[in-house]
């Protein structure tokens, strides 16, 4: 009956991952229920040539499965796949403590530039490349916050309880561990509260005994701590609902009464980079460019959208600093190659009459009139015949000179 629930939800969602966590969870309880090792191991010995070819015919159909749910969404796979070869490399700059937990975007960011600016890339991994929130990967961000060795205990931890589980005869509660486990190979379930929560519920439900006395000191646990949560929580979502208010003032360009929203709610929602980045670009807007690029960094600690240095150079730029500028224009172009507003700003940056550079106006120009789009839009089009005009003025003021 639980197959058949699942069976009925799962397709709608279009989610390999949730498929393949519920086909092999489920397998794994009906084979421990009917306890296929004993079987296995005598079938093992009686025919042993048969198995072989069971085994490598079972691994051919694996293949299959894989090559058949890659080409269902080829350029999804191929992001997830270069998503989680920056990740690896954000994970040997500090292997063994970790960038530290919440830090994931940061670093990743900051890997992704460094990998596109040596310029050693394929054309497709331009094409995919985003700004993720999550690894869609909970091992590899568990590695990339803790650091690999804590990562692993954690994972010992788990695998132990899932033994002991197994050893129980608590056969749904660990198919059901085993299910997140493998959904969590390629998504980020860990990183909301309530998978948390169930996921801890059901390492206990594996450890603990028949004892009703221990079930209830649990539960008194979990609403001890629990209550010493909820009063934070409430606060953080009454200042969330005050922002969605405060956010239809910043979307209407009335940031001056914004900024006293923004500015009250910041010590509680200071953790959230969407907050950030509409904050700094609002006192951007007011032209309080150094306020601006404070808030800003901080934004950068918590998310690796590039849009938040590009708004920091042009910070800079009206400040008058066009060096500190370019090197912040230049970084958006490094994290995320295939945007073209960057080269826009850096060939405007390059027109202006106090840092005038004709060769890599050049050179920008080209990016922004030839370079493909992901999707064809009103604001690259606009874009496109801004630079065309400001190549005009380049051409007279040569015929001036």
């Amino acid at each position: 009956g639980v197959m058949l629930l699942i069976f009925c939800v799962l397709p709608a969602g279009m989610s390999r991952s949730a498929w393949l966590a519920a086909g092999v969870s489920c397998l794994c309880v009906y084979a421990w229920h009917m306890d296929w090792t004993d079987k296995f191991r005598l079938l093992w010995q009686q025919q042993r040539q048969r198995v072989v070819m069971v085994v490598v015919g079972g691994f051919c159909v694996l293949l299959l499965a894989g090559y058949l749910l890659f080409v269902l969404k080829p350029d999804s796979a191929r992001g997830r796949l270069f998503m989680w070869k920056i990740t690896c490399r954000a994970i040997a700059e500090k292997p063994l403590t970790g960038y530290g937990i919440h830090n994931f975007a940061a670093a990743y960011g900051n890997a992704q530039e460094t990998y596109f600016a040596a310029g050693d890339y394929e054309p497709w991994e331009e094409r995919v490349a985003g700004s993720p929130e999550y690894a869609f990967n909970e091992y590899l961000q568990a590695a990339v916050e803790l650091g690999i060795p804590l990562a692993v205990c954690l994972l010992v931890v788990v695998v132990l309880c899932l033994y002991r589980g197994v050893r129980k005869g608590r056969y749904g509660i660990c198919g059901a561990i085993l299910s997140l486990m493998i959904f969590s190979f390629s998504s980020y379930p860990l990183q909301l509260p309530v998978f948390i929560v169930t996921f801890g519920g059901l390492l206990v439900a594996c450890l603990s005994g028949a004892d009703r006395w221990q079930w209830l000191g649990l539960a008194v646990s979990v609403g001890i701590i629990g209550g010493f949560r909820l009063k934070n929580d409430l606060q953080v979502e009454q200042a969330c609902r005050e922002w969605m208010n405060a956010r239809v003032l910043y979307n209407a360009g009335a940031y001056q009464s914004a900024e006293k929203e923004y500015g009250r709610l910041y010590p509680l929602l200071r953790d959230r980079a969407s907050f950030l980045f509409e904050y700094g670009h609002g006192l951007h807007k007011q032209q309080q460019f150094s306020k601006s690029n404070r808030i800003l960094k901080e934004a950068l600690q918590r998310s690796c959208d590039p849009m938040i240095l590009n708004v920091i150079g042009k910070n800079y730029q009206q400040m008058g600093d066009c060096l500190s500028a370019e090197d912040w224009f230049i970084r958006s172009t490094h994290r995320l190659p295939g945007r073209i507003y960057p080269y826009y700003l850096l060939a405007k940056l390059y027109a202006e009459p106090s840092f005038r550079q004709p060769d890599k106006f050049e050179k920008m120009k080209r990016m922004v009139l030839t370079k493909e789009p992901k999707v064809h839009s009103t604001a690259i089009r606009q874009m496109r015949e801004e630079i065309k005009k400001i190549q005009l003025i380049f051409v007279h003021i040569k015929k001036d000179e």
